[in-house]
């Protein structure tokens, strides 16, 4: 089965209308600064009214407070994208939280609700727009603890974990509907996400990416034509999809990667 998509929903750069959650800082920040410099319209959506409503008036867009963990209000941030611009034609699922060292279920089901339901709540809500549109593009912002384990902090790297899987399985159940829908795996970026962790990073030595960069990988993914990926993004190097070792013996029928 191909993973590329040439469905020909792809619009000029400058004729884009994007939804971005977890925009009012760091990655998401920097993707609607990104977008909205290209041309695209964008919508910010974040549960920070204050710091969300500033920044889409700096890039000229809409804000729409969204608490991620809700379905009903990924939804609405969908309509507002097209109540408001008339189209949607990217959604930057970014929203996310750390989880921490404890294994507290309180914990766990509150970085679940929005680092993994909050994507799969978005997705549920862009992919039937985007089907009766003709396509559309997802990016979901993952993470290096998507493709490894952080002993640290085991809950965010199993919400993680559960992003890269649903990312490899709807790609190719998608690629028909000309939907395209891709993750991204930083590594350590420079965001009020990692500040606890910066004694830690700071002793072993690794060095942060700057939002930007993750920025400059996310163009890259849109301007792809595959779909199901996870992109490694690290820093010294150009962002790239991940290669997963194939599974010894594992029938051709059941290989979708």
């Amino acid at each position: 089965m191909s993973d590329n998509i040439t469905a020909g929903h792809d619009r000029t750069r400058t004729g884009r209308v994007a939804l971005v959650t977890g925009a009012s800082s760091g990655i998401g920040a920097a993707i609607a600064r990104r977008l909205a410099g290209s041309g695209a319209r964008v919508v910010v959506a974040d549960v920070d009214e204050k710091r969300g409503s500033a920044l889409a008036e700096q890039i000229g867009g809409a804000f729409h407070r969204t608490d991620v963990s809700v379905l009903a209000d990924n939804e609405a941030a969908v309509e507002a994208a097209v109540q408001r611009f008339g189209r949607l034609d990217v959604v930057h699922l970014n929203a996310g939280i750390c989880g921490g060292t404890e294994l507290d279920p309180d914990q766990y089901r509150r970085t679940l609700s929005v680092n993994l339901d909050g994507v799969f709540y978005g997705v549920c809500a862009a992919v039937p727009h985007f089907q009766r549109q003709g396509g559309g593009r997802i990016v979901v912002t993952a993470s290096i603890a998507g493709l490894i384990g952080l002993p640290y902090d085991p809950i965010y790297t199993i919400s993680k974990h559960g992003l890269i899987g649903l990312v490899r399985s709807l790609g190719p159940a998608l690629a028909p509907a000309g939907v395209s829908i891709n993750a991204l795996c930083p590594n350590f970026v420079d965001t009020p996400l990692v500040a606890d962790d910066r004694p830690f990073l700071d002793e072993a030595g690794i060095k942060l990416l700057d939002p930007e960069h993750v920025a400059d990988a996310f163009e890259s993914v849109l301007a792809d034509e595959r779909t199901g990926r996870a992109w490694l993004v690290q820093a010294g190097h150009e962002p790239a999809p991940y290669d997963f070792a194939p599974i010894p013996g594992l029938p051709a029928a059941l290989d979708f990667s």
